[in-house]
């Protein structure tokens, strides 16, 4: 979640002719899109890779090429906006976004789908970080903390809302639809914002720097690029079992180890390795880190699960979601409003116990559990983000220097991004190895002389043969039906071992938390130093 990334300090608030709410929800439209971007195609991969005729590994590289195209263009967000103004700026990213939108739904075969894809990212992944800094200016100082309650939606609701509505346009329209759909979004926002936007005057003692760092904008791309990469690809290419991993990986460590020295000495560097080491802002990068990886993780997963193991369709598991995403909604304003009232740090370890329960009621699953099961623990999760989200950005925004409020925003927008990856590459590794550590397990008591298995193996047997089938085709069905039932088991076993995961890396926020500092509340929300 990012901060205004120009302090309101360092621009002055233009008179604001139209209601401040609407400039809210036409930013946080847009925005909304570009989250949405990051989960919306996962459902839809098995209709692209058959509509493309290519293998669902090759087609997963629609998810990949649009985060590592996002994590790229985020360092450099922050200095585009101050030298083509911030609308301008946000009007050329929207714009480039909604036209690669409706080439990635016409693209012929998998390298266009890709390349759009790509430019799609380059214009989403500049919009978040300069949207909050609209806002900024459009609110005054009170009424602020509503105003980012209005954006946290967009973001955290934003990737819920994408399996669900990504499996509905697959089962009933086309894959095709997933981006096509932000076409007239994104024009009703582009007209909007054309409109009612107005670029903020700078003020006449302001001094305009107009350096730009590229080696470490380069550095910083190329290890953040290089990051999304290996984490996305290394399950499906066996890790360090493959050169390309190996490569990936390789360069990623390399750019990080020269950045670190770089960014360090630099005067104006693209990012402040500094402001990640202090205490207050260096906490609150690592419980964003936490949260993205829980928030990508929970969204892509569960639906796997219902889809896997209880035989619901694109459309049902991404409903599963729904009701979550509802309580979201609900909890920003609330939180929103607490937030002034009671310091981060308590607000944030209540979140994260709320999320670490959801996560344990998750770890007890078995093959009868019913839709609204899945949908509470969801809505679990619903109440627990908010806590953490909005109250994160009024501490880590706390004590930062004015006109560095805009480092803050990246490095917090590639904590959630980067966490978020994290967090998918984890749990995909956790199902992956125990699922086959569980079936292992489960296949060495399945001997033939072991009396349980004799007796199973005779019932089923005779449900078979009372449905018809002669006693030898009875015996075959009766065998493939239990072994489907070790995969099965394997599968909840597997699932369960990733909740714990994801258990204790909500509950590792808790000490985090308890190490940021008090906030003057009922000021500027995160905007504030």
């Amino acid at each position: 979640m990012s901060a205004a990334a120009i302090d309101a300090k360092s621009l002055p608030v233009p008179s604001v002719t139209v209601n401040p709410w609407l400039i809210a929800i036409v930013v946080a439209l847009a925005s909304f899109m570009e989250v949405l971007d990051t989960t919306i195609a996962n459902v839809a991969l098995p209709y692209i890779a058959g509509g493309m005729g290519v293998s669902e590994d090759e087609a997963s590289w629609v998810v990949t090429s649009y985060l590592v195209s996002n994590a790229i263009i985020l360092t450099a967000s922050s200095f585009l906006a101050k030298m083509l103004g911030r609308k301008t700026f946000f009007l050329i990213c929207l714009g480039i976004f909604t036209v690669s939108s409706i080439l990635c739904g016409f693209a012929p075969n998998l390298n266009a789908l890709l390349l759009f894809r790509i430019l799609q990212g380059l214009g989403g992944g500049g919009m978040v970080p300069v949207a909050q800094s609209i806002l900024a200016d459009a609110f005054p100082p009170a009424k602020r903390g509503q105003a980012f309650a209005v954006f946290g939606i967009a973001v955290v609701v934003a990737p819920v809302v994408g399996p669900t509505l990504g499996g509905w346009l697959s089962d009933n329209l086309s894959w095709h639809w997933c981006f096509l759909i932000n076409a007239p979004v994104g024009l009703f926002a582009i007209a909007l914002i054309g409109a009612v936007l107005q670029e903020p005057a700078k003020s006449k003692d302001q001094k305009q720097d107009n350096s730009f760092d590229f080696i470490g904008f380069a550095l910083v791309a190329t290890f953040l690029g290089a990051l999304e990469v290996t984490l996305d690809r290394g399950l499906e290419d066996d890790w360090f079992g493959s050169s390309f991993i190996i490569t990936s990986a390789a360069i990623c460590a390399i750019a990080f180890v020269l950045m670190i020295p770089w960014e360090m000495t630099r005067r104006n560097p693209m990012i402040d390795l500094r402001m990640v080491a202090t205490r207050q802002f260096g906490a609150s990068f690592l419980v964003m880190l936490a949260t993205g990886a829980i928030l990508l993780a929970t969204t892509q997963f569960l639906p796997q699960l219902v889809q896997q193991d209880f035989g619901y369709t694109a459309t049902w598991a991404g409903l599963v979601l729904s009701p979550g995403g509802v309580v979201t909604m609900a909890m920003m304003f609330v939180v929103g409003r607490l937030a002034a009232k009671v310091q981060p740090k308590y607000l944030i370890i209540l979140g994260a116990l709320v999320i670490a329960a959801s996560m344990y009621s998750m770890t007890n699953v078995y093959g009868d559990l019913g839709f609204w099961y899945m949908a509470r623990s969801r809505m679990l999760i619903g109440v627990g983000l908010p806590l953490i989200f909005i109250p994160i950005m009024a501490a880590s925004y706390d004590g930062i220097p004015a006109g560095k409020t805009d480092q803050a925003s990246a490095l917090i927008n590639a904590a959630r991004n980067t966490g978020g990856s994290i967090g998918v590459s984890l749990v995909s590794n956790v199902l992956t190895h125990r699922e086959q550590f569980h079936q292992s397990r489960l296949v060495e008591q399945l001997t033939p002389s072991s009396p349980q298995y004799q007796e199973t193996l005779h019932r089923m047997t005779d449900f078979f043969v009372a449905q018809g089938n002669s006693l030898l085709q009875a015996q075959q069905q009766a065998v493939q039906w239990i072994g489907q039932q070790v995969q099965t088991q394997a599968s909840f076993l597997s699932y369960m071992d990733a909740f714990w995961v994801l258990m204790l890396i909500a509950l590792s926020a808790i000490p985090l938390a308890l190490t940021l500092r008090n906030i003057k509340l009922g000021g500027p929300a995160p905007a504030g130093h």
